[in-house]
């Protein structure tokens, strides 16, 4: 699930990502600014969902993929759209 909270006196948008995985045991979201390199690290709850909050500049396509404990790459269901990458498969967007 991606929520989207808007501001309109901000340059930037709140995003908060869930997702329902009850056997992983660490899940990261990858590519968000362009950083392929920097993991944002999804908090799990109790109820076996993973989650947390980012802050994503307004007027943009934000593309990224979930790395579930460092070896399966995910999308996002929810997303506004899917775009091809150079590797034959798709990462999720996120338009702002």
């Amino acid at each position: 699930m991606v929520k989207k909270t808007l501001f309109r006196t901000k340059d930037y948008c709140k995003v908060k990502f869930q997702l329902n995985l009850e056997n992983a045991e660490t899940v990261e979201i990858l590519g968000l600014n362009s950083d392929w390199e920097n993991a944002i690290v999804m908090r799990k709850k109790k109820d076996g969902t993973f989650s947390c909050e980012v802050k994503l500049q307004k007027d943009l396509e934000h593309e990224f993929k979930y790395l579930v404990d460092r070896q399966v790459w995910l999308n996002e269901p929810e997303a506004d759209a899917q775009y091809q990458n150079e590797f034959g498969g798709t990462n999720s967007v996120i338009l702002l």
